[in-house]
């Protein structure tokens, strides 16, 4: 039971300290507008790939639910963000913030996928609470601020209250699978 209890715990860690690295990027080079487009992009498809994953794997309405709104919120914003990029002429450019999200996301994702049926539903919503807090702040803290372009950081803004909501969402689910 305890070597249970320390597994579980291990793997909310390693979830937390993983999104964490978006916080990181705080301390990385300034960003240019395609280089956010760039990080926004990723971000988003790593939830919608997190969200794939728990409606294969869950039983949990909730949880199932949860995830497709994550789909279509996410898949949402990434059609803003290519409509905008489009618009402005602007092709997103790689970088060491979203290779390191794309990273750590491989590695969340093979944890979804081997966590026991009985444990995903927790560790899926425990990871949605800890990545949506960490898109959050990277959002307010390092992409806002260093967008140049208005219409970039306008949708950046645009979708802050969308993410925090997800958030709310997460940590109200978080709630009731934890009882």
């Amino acid at each position: 039971m305890k070597t249970k209890a320390i597994y579980k715990l291990t793997i909310i860690c390693a979830l937390v300290m993983a999104t964490s690295g978006l916080m990181i990027a705080q301390d990385a080079p300034k960003l240019t507008d395609p280089e956010i487009a760039s990080v926004a992009v990723v971000a988003n498809q790593i939830d919608i790939d997190y969200g794939k994953v728990a409606i294969k794997r869950s039983k949990n309405k909730e949880v199932t639910d949860f995830a497709n709104r994550m789909i279509e919120d996410h898949s949402a914003v990434i059609d803003q963000a290519v409509a905008l990029v489009t618009k402005l002429d602007v092709t997103p450019k790689d970088n060491a913030v979203s290779q390191s999200l794309m990273s750590q996301s491989k590695e969340i994702l093979k944890k979804l996928n081997k966590v026991s049926k009985k444990d995903f539903d927790k560790t899926y919503i425990d990871n949605e609470v800890a990545y949506h807090e960490a898109v959050i702040g990277a959002v307010k803290n390092v992409l806002i601020p260093q967008a140049q372009n208005s219409e970039l950081k306008d949708l950046l803004e645009a979708v802050l209250p969308a993410l925090e909501a997800h958030l709310g969402h997460a940590k109200m689910a978080q709630s009731k699978i934890s009882k």
